[in-house]
């Protein structure tokens, strides 16, 4: 049995969204009002009966039998007409920034919040996957070579690279990093910054040797450039160039960066070539555009897959790193069905694959364990991250 809420805000094309910001509930408690009848125990009954017949009846709604129960309908019952309406909104927020509460962190005795940016190396999860991509990009860093890390966004690049950083820093190798700044950077001109190859050979310059006074002309420039890291090469470091959100890089950049990796002392490699960025990246680089074939002939390509199949292993290790067991906040079918959540089954958006991606996961889980909170629930069950 459900509230006859339910119908009345589908027969008048009403959000859940909209009715819950109007009468100061999230949206996970609204939904676990309408759906399955479930009071949130953080607020007055009487008051929120009253302000949801207020706002009904601001739109010309009879509020009188909202509160009424009707059966569920059956399986083969023709679908509401907002729903698809709903369902795309519902997927849209799935990457939405959620931030957790302070009545979630007391209920669920979380001593920080586990979804937190990292501050240690050991706050990093390392599946299997993620480790090889990890040492894939510490290979290039200490030996060089040209590789392209791709994953979807909130895959987990720059936590990667952040790590990346702090290994070299902790570890203390030998290694200058340049890192060209990517603000408003488009692959053209017309929609933004592009970066080039003289804005890259400026940014390494700066690196590896931030006092010298930079060339004019660009065959000055480079052979400069050359000589400098031959110097500090034969002084006993390595340099890499690390380059986020590459897949905004103009074509003549990426061709660019095949001569830079060339640059060598005798046989030794003086520069490491590091892009990050998403699928788009692998498009550009695609075999069959001549333009680019001589740089994917030198190019590896690893890929960030989602979670899947570590993400019960995933979550274990974040909530460890809080203080707190994953099973303390989460019942076993609670996993299951963030899993069915984040994985498409819609002919519209199969070939998408899993959104099982840190950032969603996190985004999806933190709006849960709000909701159970609110809802007065000794963990997260199915039923409340199939509502969020």
């Amino acid at each position: 049995m459900t509230l006859m809420l339910k119908t009345v805000l589908a027969e008048n094309s009403i959000t859940h969204d909209q009715l819950a910001n109007d009468v100061g509930l999230s949206r996970p408690a609204l939904s676990a009002l309408v759906n399955h009848d479930r009071w949130p125990v953080s607020t007055n009954a009487r008051e929120l009966r009253a302000a949801i017949s207020k706002f009904l009846q601001a739109r010309g709604i009879d509020a009188k039998r909202v509160f009424c129960k009707e059966a569920s309908p059956r399986a083969n019952a023709a679908t509401p007409s907002s729903q698809p309406q709903t369902q795309v909104q519902e997927n849209q927020m799935l990457l939405r920034k959620q931030t957790l509460s302070q009545a979630a962190r007391r209920v669920f005795n979380l001593q920080r919040n586990p979804f937190a940016e990292p501050t240690q190396h050991t706050d990093v999860f390392m599946s299997p996957d993620i480790r090889y991509v990890r040492e894939a990009m510490h290979g290039v860093t200490r030996h060089g070579g040209f590789l392209a890390v791709v994953g979807e966004s909130g895959a987990g690049k720059s936590t990667l690279r952040e790590e990346l950083l702090d290994r070299v820093q902790r570890e203390k190798q030998s290694v200058l990093v340049a890192q060209p700044y990517v603000l408003g950077m488009e692959d053209s001109d017309s929609k933004g910054k592009t970066l080039r190859a003289q804005h890259i050979a400026e940014s390494i310059m700066s690196a590896v040797a931030p006092l010298a006074r930079i060339a004019s002309s660009p065959e000055q420039r480079f052979a400069q450039l050359h000589k400098v890291l031959i110097g500090s090469s034969r002084a006993g470091n390595m340099h890499v160039l690390i380059i986020e959100e590459a897949h905004a890089l103009p074509v003549p950049t990426l061709i660019h960066l095949k001569r830079f990796i060339e640059l060598k002392d005798g046989m030794r490699p003086l520069l490491g070539v590091i892009l990050m960025g998403q699928s788009e990246l692998v498009l550009k680089l695609s075999q069959a555009d001549q333009r680019v074939r001589e740089v994917v002939q030198r190019l590896e390509i690893v890929q960030l897959p989602p979670l899947d199949a570590q993400l019960e292993s995933y979550l274990a290790h974040k909530f460890e790193r809080a203080g707190t067991a994953l099973t303390r906040v989460l019942e076993p079918g609670a996993i299951e069905a963030l899993r069915v959540r984040l994985t498409p089954t819609d002919s519209r958006r199969r070939q998408e694959g899993s959104l099982l991606y840190p950032l969603a996961v996190q985004n999806v889980l933190t709006a849960a364990i709000n909701a159970a909170a609110e809802l007065g629930c000794e963990r997260v069950t199915a039923d409340i991250v199939k509502e969020v």
